[in-house]
């Protein structure tokens, strides 16, 4: 039984419970620099050192749980039972996070401060193990593609949701003090409870729907920053993979981040985003169909490269179309070739991840899925620091947070512009940074990617007859 897939009931029933934990993601990462900068009116200044510094505890606590999560033992295995404890831990934190209990002042910094950060431990506590997972589904290359691809297209599905549904939804859920497009703090702390509620039934149909079905148990190794440093240090391809997708995420994040701000501040239309997400869902889906379909001619390697130039050219286009020209039709077409891009990026990243855990057991004689596995949601983190940065950053120099707590709360065309440039402009130049690292420095493809999933299968099959 050297090789091991996945029935579909399984591959459906994981993926669902991705559409939980992106519904928290969602929220978290596309609206709530807008929750707290335009509706509790925070200072930029707040925002900018608040992040760093949940980074830096992101550093200790990300490889920390994917520790704990590899010394884990239990009949539901070693993941399922963490998606259960963190999926609830992060469902109760997402809505106290977007609830203000009508604090303000000093309380109200301090209070987000410690949400903020409780949000991103408890989000790690339900993702390391739901990602790590993959590997222990199925060691045959084409299903564990296959299983990604489920995994991404419902993971989209619960971005989706969030960021189409969200400006249709906060305006009927909203009372009491609304900002000028209609939302309140009422409104973010109601759809926050929904998502929340829904995080955990769906993580739960995740848990009941899989099965661990081979699973490869640390020798309880406890954490520390010298085991951590090690497993990046010995394994050179989760090196690049950690600077690919840290840059590409990056732009990716300020394109979600910002367009809450485009959208309502700058052409003044918060519903016009709804219909700019479902028609970047469209490219989404076809963004799903990349792989597989590119995959009968091209290597992983050269489908990935496809996929973050066919995203830059949608972005040239988008910030073109849009901040430039100002025709939004144009940029809301422009965005399918974007979001065709990034979807089929974001399926190959979780494919690489996989193999990188291979390629590292392949090299240095020892798996570390958990602890490598949790560079991708301190990586996420890491591109959302860097987006935070250079949103509140740009904010800041134009004085943002004073021109809509003015009486007119009117915004200028140089911080209209601004908001443009980072919305649609940054973006393609941090991916294609990405790009070019990418193909100059990732080599597990080809020979070598075979040579390594032919050791991982004999050494199953050794084990298994042992």
């Amino acid at each position: 039984m050297g090789e091991y897939k996945t029935t579909w009931r399984e591959k459906i029933g994981y993926g669902i419970g991705a559409v939980g934990l992106d519904l928290s993601y969602g929220m978290f990462y596309s609206f709530l620099s807008y929750y707290l900068s335009s509706v509790l009116g925070l200072k930029e200044a707040f925002l900018l050192m608040l992040t760093p510094i949940a980074r830096i505890w992101d550093g200790i606590n990300d490889p920390m749980m994917g520790t704990i999560v590899d010394n884990t033992r239990t009949k539901m295995g070693k993941y399922r039972p963490w998606i259960v404890i963190g999926a609830m831990s992060n469902a109760v934190v997402l809505f106290l996070l977007f609830t203000s209990f009508g604090m303000s002042g000093t309380r109200l910094y301090i209070y987000i401060g410690v949400m903020y950060i409780l949000w991103g431990m408890t989000n790690t506590m339900a993702d390391i193990p739901y990602w790590s997972m993959v590997p222990s589904f199925t060691s045959d290359p084409k299903d564990r593609n296959l299983v990604a691809t489920v995994a991404r297209t419902f993971s989209g599905l619960g971005q989706g949701i969030i960021t189409i549904m969200t400006p249709i939804i906060l305006p009927m859920l909203s009372t009491g003090m609304t900002t000028d497009k209609g939302y309140s703090a009422t409104g973010f702390s109601r759809w926050a409870a929904i998502c929340a509620v829904l995080l955990v039934l769906f993580s739960t149909i995740c848990v009941l729907s899989t099965k661990e079905k081979h699973v490869v148990y640390s020798n309880n190794s406890k954490f520390s920053f010298k085991k951590m440093f090690s497993v990046i240090a010995h394994n050179d391809q989760l090196v690049v993979f950690m600077i690919v997708a840290m840059l590409s995420n990056a732009g990716w994040y300020l394109t979600s981040g910002t367009a809450v701000y485009y959208f309502s501040d700058v052409l003044g239309k918060p519903t016009a985003q709804s219909l700019f997400q479902t028609i970047g869902a469209v490219g989404s889906v076809l963004g799903l169909l990349v792989i597989p379909i590119l995959s009968k001619w091209f290597s992983k390697k050269k489908i990935y490269q496809i996929s973050l130039i066919a995203t830059i050219v949608g972005y040239v286009l988008m910030y073109l179309f849009g901040p430039v020209l100002k025709i939004t039709i144009a940029l809301d077409i422009a965005y399918i070739i974007s979001s065709t891009g990034i979807a089929s990026m974001f399926v190959a990243q979780t494919i690489f991840l996989a193999d990188i855990v291979d390629y590292g057991e392949y090299k240095n004689g020892e798996r570390n899925e958990s602890i490598t596995f949790s560079m991708k949601g301190f990586l996420q983190k890491m591109a959302y620091t860097i987006q935070t940065i250079i949103l509140f950053g740009g904010l800041g120099i134009m004085n943002y947070n004073s021109q809509i707590t003015s009486a007119a709360h009117t915004i200028n065309e140089q911080t209209k512009s601004a908001i443009g440039f980072i919305c649609f402009g940054v973006p393609p130049i941090l991916i294609l940074f990405s790009l070019l690292v990418f193909s100059k420095k990732f080599k597990l493809h080809g020979d070598l990617a075979e040579e390594v999933h032919q050791y991982i299968v004999d050494k199953r099959q050794g084990e298994e007859n042992a």
